[in-house]
């Protein structure tokens, strides 16, 4: 008698998986004529099921307009954004009706701010319950599912706090668990680690690396913490609302950004260091040893 094989498939890995987010020519401008500014331009991008990917660039670089586009909070200009859900259905964001938009970002997106944007009035059990009332979880339901979402943070017993009565890692971590409440395909991150020392930071990161894998959930971040790199599959630099590659980019001495070596720099004992700008030029000059120390 034969023995089964019980090895289970390989999974997809990286573009083999299917598309959650597919972008195509994304622009989104403001003012006319003379007074128009392009923040996002003609933007190309597709986005799996299981990756993290972080965008990264400078301030005012298109990166939250690209994020609040994504997540149906903003009207593009032009160009398309096609979401996959749950039960395969896709969905042309850019030409849904404005009154149909909430129940899609109901269903579709979960969101992550960087202030964590929970109501102090409530309870971490509530915070989480209401959201997903929104989804149309109902009643003994929805706090079922807050507390289980508690639970697979690491917040079960910080169930009945409120977030006046919780660390900045532990609201950020009650936010990711409302972000969940809905089951979405996508999570959407703005700067979710801003607020947070290095260990929170890390602890965030890897959690959201940890949903990704074991949901096949879609993570888009927008930051501009390094840190976020650990855990992230692609990262894309978004300048002056366009994609640059990361490679001809150096690394400012100063807030450790990477940038393009055109703008502010010194020459420094045989070397020219580039800064995002003038600020850090400044600062670097005035104590040079403090940002270069063993040769950094």
């Amino acid at each position: 008698m034969t023995t089964a094989d019980h090895t289970a498939p390989e999974q997809p890995t990286g573009r083999d998986r299917p598309v959650t987010v597919a972008v195509r020519g994304l622009t989104k401008t403001y003012g006319h004529g003379a007074a128009e500014v392009a923040a996002v331009r003609e933007v190309d991008l597709d986005v799996h099921a299981g990756e993290v990917l972080l965008v990264m660039g400078p301030s005012g670089s298109g990166k939250t307009t690209l994020l609040l586009m994504l997540g149906a909070l903003l009207r593009p200009t032009a160009g398309s954004i096609v979401v996959t859900g749950r039960d395969r259905r896709r969905v042309e964001i850019a030409t849904t009706l404005e009154r149909e938009l909430p129940a899609l970002r109901a269903n579709t997106f979960g969101f992550i701010f960087q202030d964590y944007a929970l109501l102090d009035a409530l309870t971490a059990t509530e915070n989480i319950a209401v959201a997903a009332n929104i989804a149309g979880i109902k009643g003994t339901a929805a706090n079922r599912r807050a507390r289980a979402l508690l639970d697979r943070v690491g917040l079960a017993h910080r169930a009945a706090a409120r977030p006046s009565q919780m660390s900045g890692g532990e609201q950020q971590r009650v936010s990711v668990a409302r972000a969940l409440a809905n089951d979405p395909p996508v999570l959407l991150a703005d700067e979710p680690t801003a607020n947070l020392d290095a260990s929170r930071g890390r602890d965030l990161s890897r959690l959201l690396r940890q949903l990704a894998d074991e949901d096949d959930r879609s993570i888009v971040i927008v930051s501009h913490d390094n840190r976020l790199r650990e855990v992230a599959d692609r990262v894309l630099w978004l300048e002056d609302g366009r994609f640059k590659t990361l490679a001809g980019l150096v690394v400012d001495p100063v807030c450790r950004m990477q940038v393009e070596p055109t703008g502010p720099h010194v020459d420094w004992e045989g070397r020219t260091l580039w800064f995002c700008s003038e600020g850090c030029r400044t600062e670097f000059t005035a104590d040079p040893q403090r940002f270069v120390a063993g040769g950094d």
